[in-house]
């Protein structure tokens, strides 16, 4: 007796297999990460981060324009602030022409379609790295959100069509809408990081921005009493909620791979676009193995960022984005 459904018939060629394809990775699934300094002609490459980049101004305009050539269409905006300018307070991201409010208008006067989204903490610009103000050795809650608020508001002035609250503060996100609310920015979105762990898989970001936590008595070392313990899962839910009820138009789970099953958790409560975040460790991990010859570079690429959008993942940060979308033109 032979079956008479045999599954591997839709397995038999490639033909097949593509028309049956449950999950397709296209360029409009990304968000590209971009980092920016100061200075002229700098396109500095991250060694932490094997061909990935830190951008001045002018060398800016040249990657936006690639990337919208390629049918990336939205960015995600990082700056590395000199260390003279950092403080306790982030005064200097108030600033209304410090380096992200100029890399907004940069990357809106190259491609004015191309989405911007703006990060929203305080750690670039303190000199403690934390996403806080720090207060007798603890992270003080309340006034950094009134830093952050200010903070998005000057993105929002400056041309951000999002803004990113990385900060894992309580209460940013109802302060955030409010206040682009009372200032006529009804159509600035909230892209919240939602449900963003206190991983192990960010060290290579940190060196792109210089942004770790300062090792400095009374100072706390790690950013466990803000960030999420990656232990927790329901918890996750439970902040996800709270953003959305307080005016996110997006959510995101940070980091990626490891938090699939947080990905799918949310995916299957909310009604808002989930984001995932491939981080820097899981971008430098495949690269250093392919380098060893020990991984299929493009191979394991693919598997992971299909994994992320089979998982849930509506929207991809990803340092892989340019390489994904050239393998799949190619």
């Amino acid at each position: 007796m032979y079956p008479l459904r045999r599954n591997r018939r839709l397995r038999t060629n490639e033909s097949i297999r593509s028309l049956v394809r449950e999950t397709i990775i296209t360029p409009n699934d990304f968000l590209v990460p971009l980092f920016i300094v100061e200075g002229k002609g700098i396109k500095q490459e991250i060694p932490s981060m094997p061909n990935y980049y830190r951008f001045s101004l002018d060398l800016l305009e040249h990657e936006v324009r690639e990337l919208w050539k390629m049918g990336l269409k939205s960015v995600l905006l990082f700056v590395k602030v000199p260390d003279n300018l950092k403080d306790n307070k982030g005064t200097e991201a108030l600033n209304p022409n410090g380096l992200m409010q100029r890399a907004i208008k940069t990357v809106k006067n190259v491609c004015p379609a191309m989405l911007v989204m703006t990060d929203v903490a305080l750690d670039p610009y303190s000199s403690f790295g934390h996403d806080g103000i720090i207060q007798n050795g603890k992270i003080i809650n309340d006034d950094s959100v009134d830093v952050l608020t200010e903070m998005s508001l000057s993105h929002a002035q400056a041309g951000a069509d999002f803004v990113a609250p990385s900060d894992m503060m309580d209460g940013r996100i109802l302060s955030i809408r409010e206040a682009l609310e009372d200032d006529g920015f009804t159509d600035t979105g909230i892209m919240s990081y939602s449900a963003k762990y206190a991983s192990a898989f960010y060290g290579p970001f940190r060196d792109a921005l210089d942004s770790a936590p300062a090792d400095i008595k009374d100072v706390p070392k790690d950013k466990k009493s803000y960030q999420m313990d990656y232990a927790n899962r329901f918890e996750a839910i439970r902040e996800t909620e709270m953003d959305i009820d307080e005016g996110a138009d997006i959510v995101m789970v940070k980091p990626g791979l490891c938090y699939l099953d947080i990905v799918r958790e949310i995916k299957n409560e909310v009604d808002v676009p989930v984001a995932v975040y491939q981080v820097s460790g899981e971008y430098a991990m495949l690269k250093a193995a392919s380098e060893k010859g020990w991984l299929d570079h493009d191979a394991v690429m693919m598997e992971q960022i299909t994994a992320i959008k089979r998982a849930g993942g509506d929207i991809i940060a990803s340092y892989f984005a340019k390489d994904v979308v050239k393998l799949i033109n190619s």
